[in-house]
């Protein structure tokens, strides 16, 4: 059966009526696109306004890039040194060792051990925060900033209770870094590491908040009192004493243990804890810790 001139005619209508809207569907949709609309990449890679893409599609910038730009120039490396003395073995005391061999026994020695660890600069005329156990035994250290420069640091006061000491460098108008707060946090927020691991200068690992209120038995250091915050973001060797960053790059803590019987699980000090002791030590040279209901 052959079509007749009106069907035909109402076919090519039909034929001509969708491609025009295909065309100004297509022409609408890219002019949103290039108007700024947001790529489905976008939508699902990041939390809205964290992420900055280019017209290609390429990674500017994230939250913790920000967080470290922020705050990084006022994270320190410190290296300490302390002379420690070599006893004798207790068997080459006795007076019998003494009376066969007299000066052929071995003498003691000192011999020097070095430490490298990192830390954060309070305020901008030069006091600093980091770890009891990175100064241990120094009255004086080495303390570098991100732009290379150098100062010797004065050990103001140490706190082993809490692992936390404080140290003062001669300088002024420094880069400092903003408290924030560690009381509200919980598991899965954002939390960015920076130090100096295995002498790594300014390196920086990410994670979550793993779990907060761990106790010091809990984490293996029972001579301690502090309610750890946990958190999977890598803590290695030379990162004691650096800062624990929230998504805004405040610190909430100070890092400060690891387990080496375990991976992806680092300890920091609550930064309320590390702020409480460091006045202290910057005043009065020493902290005094009255019972504050904290479970160790």
């Amino acid at each position: 059966m052959t079509p007749s001139f009106k069907q035909l005619a109402i076919a090519a209508s039909l034929l001509t009526i969708g491609g025009g809207a295909a065309l100004l569907g297509t022409s609408f949709f890219n002019d949103r696109l290039n108007q700024g609309f947001p790529s489905a990449l976008q939508a699902i890679s990041a939390p809205p306004g964290k992420i900055t893409l280019s017209a290609d599609g390429a990674n500017n910038s994230n939250f913790i890039a920000t967080a470290v730009e922020k705050v990084g120039p006022a994270v320190v490396r410190i290296d300490s040194a302390r002379r420690v003395n070599s006893q004798v073995p207790e068997a080459f005391r006795n007076p019998l060792f003494k009376r066969f061999f007299g000066d052929q026994l071995p003498a003691p020695e000192d011999r020097v051990e070095r430490g490298t660890g990192s830390g954060f600069i309070l305020t901008n005329d030069g006091r600093l925060i980091t770890n009891a156990h990175v100064v241990a035994g120094s009255n004086t250290v080495e303390v570098r900033l991100k732009d290379g420069r150098t100062f010797e640091g004065r050990v103001v006061g140490v706190d082993p209770v809490t692992d936390v000491a404080a140290v003062k460098i001669d300088a002024n108008n420094l880069p400092t870094v903003v408290l924030g707060k560690s009381a509200t946090l919980i598991p899965g927020q954002w939390a960015i590491a920076i130090g100096n691991p295995l002498g790594l200068d300014n390196t920086v690992t990410a994670g979550i908040i793993s779990a907060t209120g761990r106790s010091s038995s809990q984490v293996g250091v029972p001579d301690k009192r502090v309610n750890f915050i946990q958190t999977d973001a890598a803590i290695n060797p030379g990162n004691s004493g650096g800062p624990l960053l929230n998504d805004r790059g405040d610190v909430i803590g100070i890092n400060t243990a690891i387990r080496a019987d375990a991976q992806g699980l680092g300890f920091a000090i609550p930064v309320e804890t590390a702020q409480r002791v460091a006045e202290q030590l910057f005043t009065k040279g020493r902290v005094e810790h009255p019972y504050l209901g904290i479970k160790w």
